[in-house]
């Protein structure tokens, strides 16, 4: 086995996960809290991405209606709160059943296309659900809702930064710790093998649409766990957090920090959340560099941040072709992500 000194593409990210742990504690030493915040959100969209991760990196279901199930995570918070209820194990459990069900009748419709027609289903289902909670004005419509209670899990409450962020850590690592596991499991192996040629695995005798519908569902469901953390870390809830933009963003940190990669999404997310708050500190025109550095980031490393650090292991060499395919996927998210700084930058 190879020593892990050897092999960048583990330690790296292993050594970003043990910097993050500290954070906290150097916060609080250098009664800096903002920072606090700051990589909570980062942990956050990190969990998001994982999420995206397994219907986009290892099913190949290109979904830019993922934000639907980030909102509906905030709102089974803030609707719950509006109510007087604030016991955090309803709202997961709100959470999780919402976002099953929803994602279970979207993947089920959106799966019997594929390509172009599938990314503009579920960019339709997001857009629905966008609408329809800026036209619910007794919920705050487009204003958004405040949250008045938080998650409250026994003697746990969400209602600080530090807590939203201890808890969010312990997610994401569990969530990389399952994805890994996923990803060399029998049913990771599936829906890979389908993302390859979905035809073979059908003629196999395995049936495909069950295993990537069921990817989708859980896809889904931890897209809406990551919603309810940021409803909680921000005690807002809004509609914005629905719209198609959002699920761009989460395309980007998959692609750019690996996709179909373990630690990618953490990677991603580090760099493009990073980025995007060091650029602001020198310019107000900061979306003019940031699009054309992600442009720059996704041609370069098409195989991510992790193909980029696995150049260095001592074992892992780079395939010789990288397939068209994987080319003109990165090519084409990277223009998203473009299409996406620019959208938000016109708001």
């Amino acid at each position: 086995m190879t020593p892990l000194i050897s092999r960048p593409s583990a330690w790296v990210p292993l050594l970003a996960l043990l910097l993050l742990a500290t954070v906290p504690f150097v916060a609080q030493a250098t009664d800096q809290q903002f920072y606090v915040a700051f990589f909570a959100r980062i942990i956050i969209y990190a969990i998001a991405a994982c999420a995206l991760n397994i219907a986009l990196g290892y099913g190949g279901l290109v979904s830019f209606g993922h934000s639907l199930f980030l909102g509906l995570g905030g709102y089974a918070v803030g609707l719950a709160s509006f109510y007087g209820v604030g016991n955090g194990w309803v709202h997961l459990a709100l959470t999780l059943g919402v976002c099953g069900l929803v994602a279970l009748v979207t993947g089920a419709i959106s799966l019997r296309t594929t390509g172009i027609a599938f990314i503009m289903i579920t960019l339709a289902f997001a857009q629905m659900g966008y609408f329809l909670f800026v036209s619910l004005k007794h919920y705050g419509g487009d204003d958004g809702m405040p949250i008045a209670q938080t998650s409250r899990f026994g003697p746990l409450d969400l209602s600080s930064a530090t807590n939203v962020y201890v808890v969010a850590f312990v997610v994401l690592v569990l969530s990389i710790w399952w994805l890994a596991r996923l990803r060399v499991a029998p049913f990771g192996m599936v829906i890979r093998g389908a993302k390859q040629n979905a035809r073979r695995v059908n003629a196999a005798g395995i049936p495909v649409l069950r295993y990537q519908l069921l990817a989708y569902v859980m896809s889904g469901m931890l897209c809406g766990v990551a919603g309810l953390l940021l409803a909680n870390l921000n005690a807002f809830a809004s509609p914005s957090t629905l719209a198609w933009a959002v699920s761009g963003e989460l395309i980007v940190i998959v692609v750019i920090g690996g996709l179909g990669t373990v630690f990618g999404p953490l990677m991603g997310a580090l760099v493009f959340l990073g980025l995007e708050e060091i650029l602001k500190g020198f310019t107000d025109h900061w979306m003019v560099i940031f699009g054309p550095l992600i442009v720059i980031v996704a041609l370069l490393g098409k195989r991510g941040i992790i193909g980029l650090l696995q150049r260095f292991d001592s074992r892992g060499k780079l395939p010789a072709k990288i397939t068209t395919t994987t080319t003109t996927t990165a090519a084409a998210v990277a223009a998203t992500g473009v299409a996406t700084g620019v959208a938000k930058g016109a708001l």
